[in-house]
């Protein structure tokens, strides 16, 4: 069995709903244009279809980007993410064998609404987890409105999904207006993904809540490729410049960073992934495939993605466990 812990899902009630209530902004009309572009968000008999061409792919579904809190009024986000929990949950139900569990949807503008409907997703609806963005409403994921949250997922023993987020009204230099050529996304969001790592790691969160589980989005973003640099530039910090920022940890950053789980959403390219597995290693890695934002409705995506594993040289176990052991364990999937 393969399982996809991270793809993307806009249900069809819950699209519905969304649409009337979207704020007039880039990300909602970003958002609109997913919709319109990509027929497997929200059409299931597409979906299944090219599912159906890899035998043994079932997914771990999460609702698509952007935030609900920043498309939409505080109290349409509320009412969103539960109609968006309650379909998820019913795609679990009626179709087990496709998607053998989903990822809570909440509104971040209101972390008191948030634990409520984080509460009822799991103990009602069975969800396994919840969905973060790297940032919400520029609320960074160190802000001490969050730890509420990570407690209660510590409680619950589930893990933390990562997306990233950056617009492309964020400028890649100061005195633009925007960013050009797609960086705000291809080397954005990695970016923002490596931003909130190191943020989390330095913050002490780890420390509060040694069994925290982070997943991120895209194996990491650029940690893995850049840890040496990371350790070298902390290195030269201390001992040249006698400022260790993190000197209020008990641990090194990269000891922290070790804690994080990524998925294998790299578009398919064997040597990020080799890269990431030599930091992470393999019981840090869970397959996943970022469906459905390829040109064909996430086909290529998922059928790089799983070539990629394959070429990876590590034994025959460890690709089990990237496909199938490591995500039974993280999500707690029976047998």
């Amino acid at each position: 069995m393969m399982i996809d812990i991270f793809n993307h899902i806009l249900p069809s009630k819950y699209l519905k709903e969304l649409n009337k209530r979207l704020l007039n902004s880039w990300h909602a009309a970003r958002g609109l244009a997913h919709t319109k572009s990509v027929v497997t968000l929200y059409d299931l008999e597409a979906r299944f279809r090219i599912m159906d061409k890899y035998p043994g792919l079932c997914q771990i579904l999460t609702i698509a980007s952007p935030a609900l809190e920043d498309i939409t009024q505080p109290m349409d986000a509320i009412e969103l993410a539960t109609i968006a929990n309650d379909e998820l949950a019913e795609l679990v139900f009626r179709y087990p064998d496709r998607f053998p569990a989903a990822i809570a949807c909440l509104p971040f503008c209101d972390i008191d609404a948030s634990l409520k409907e984080l509460d009822r997703a799991v103990k009602d609806l069975r969800l396994r987890g919840v969905q973060v963005f790297t940032h919400s409403k520029k609320m960074p994921l160190d802000a001490p409105e969050y730890l509420p949250l990570y407690e209660r997922m510590v409680y619950y023993d589930l893990p933390i999904l990562i997306h990233p987020d950056r617009l492309a009204t964020t400028p890649d230099y100061e005195g633009e207006t925007d960013s050009k050529y797609l960086i705000w996304t291809t080397l954005g969001w990695p970016h923002a993904t490596s931003t909130a790592m190191m943020r989390l790691a330095g913050s002490g969160i780890f420390e509060k809540f040694p069994k925290i589980k982070f997943i991120t989005h895209h194996a990491g973003g650029t940690i893995p490729y850049l840890i040496n640099r990371i350790t070298g530039s902390n290195e030269f910090n201390e001992m040249r410049m006698h400022y260790r920022y993190d000197q209020h940890l008990t641990k090194r950053m990269t000891d922290y960073l070790h804690m994080f789980y990524n998925d294998t959403a790299v578009y398919g390219c064997t040597s990020g992934l080799m890269c990431a597995h030599a930091f992470y290693g393999t019981e840090r890695l869970l397959f996943a495939t970022d469906m459905p934002f390829d040109c064909h409705n996430g086909d290529k995506l998922i059928r790089e993605t799983i070539r990629s594993i394959h070429e990876m040289t590590i034994s025959d176990a460890e690709r089990k466990q990237i496909f199938e052991g490591n995500a039974r364990e993280m999500f707690r999937l029976p047998e």
